[in-house]
């Protein structure tokens, strides 16, 4: 067993994160505690790590553990960049201190943009939740992972693209799957699996190259590709504006009687690049 305190730069609300990542059946955490269990992989080997905020908003501090001591490095490493404990928050507060959406940067202050624990699980997340309402979405993706994924210490971990790969398409409408969207998440895991597409290397290319490297894979489309760079890979500036959440995001800050048009959208957002990713962030926390 080990243990190590982390402590990075505030401004940075964990009770935030962990309002966000309640909303994930999957996930293990406890609000009162602050508390979360992060399942990740190292060198393809699972491994729970705890993680414990013991600090404030304006002076951040984290206790993080583990079982294994070999993996202590790697462990460590692993979750300071799904917590972005990395990325100081100061330059992106005081950039939106000046913009048409300040007020909702003052008031869900220090949120940061935390990553998706694994980038296959957040590319499967991202088919899953295409074109479905929020609620939905998790209780699919909890069937899916209790049902081929696996435990560890209590911890639910995804299934493997190996395992997926060898599923049939009848497996997932059982789990009330669509027909296509079962097709587009086995035969996307069949070409991880077969090492066609390399989640690993793709992750050290830029936005463009990336997106056009998935937008060839059917069921893949523009929303899950900027999703994925956001969610995935913490890229600061993504501004998916297919999606609803934002949409009504920026209806009900900008009190307009219809979901904002594709102009009015950039328009709005003119003022906040080059934190387009922090953007969506809070536009989705404002409603949430």
């Amino acid at each position: 067993m080990w243990m190590e305190t982390v402590v990075c730069k505030g401004p940075y609300n964990f009770d935030s994160v962990l309002d966000r990542l309640s909303m994930d059946p999957i996930i293990s955490l406890n609000k009162s505690e602050k508390v979360i269990k992060v399942p990740v992989l190292i060198e393809n080997k699972p491994a729970v790590i705890t993680v414990k905020s013991v600090g404030t908003i304006h002076e951040p501090a984290f206790e993080v553990s583990g079982k294994d001591e070999n993996m202590k490095e790697a462990a460590l490493k692993k979750v300071e960049s799904i917590f972005r404990w990395d990325y100081p928050l100061q330059d992106v507060a005081k950039h939106f201190q000046q913009t048409n959406i300040a007020k909702i940067f003052k008031q869900h202050e220090g949120t940061p943009l935390v990553l998706e624990f694994d980038l296959y699980s957040c590319l499967v997340k991202c088919i899953i939740h295409q074109q479905l309402n929020l609620a939905f979405a998790y209780t699919l993706t909890a069937r899916f992972v209790k049902l081929f994924g696996y435990e560890v210490d209590n911890v639910w971990f995804y299934p493997k693209p190996e395992v997926v790969a060898r599923l049939k398409y009848e497996e997932l409408r059982e789990l009330q799957f669509s027909q296509r969207k079962a097709e587009y998440l086995i035969d996307t895991s069949k070409l991880i699996a077969d090492k066609i597409l390399n989640l690993d290397e793709l992750a050290k290319q830029s936005d463009e190259e990336i997106l056009k490297t998935l937008i060839k894979i059917r069921g893949i489309g523009p929303w899950t590709v900027q999703n994925m760079l956001l969610s995935g890979l913490g890229r600061p500036n993504l501004f998916p504006k297919a999606d609803i959440g934002v949409q009504r995001a920026i209806q009900q800050h900008f009190q307009l009687e219809a979901k904002p048009t594709n102009d009015e959208m950039d328009q709005y957002s003119e003022q906040w690049s080059p934190y387009l990713s922090y953007a969506t962030l809070y536009l989705w926390r404002s409603i949430e």
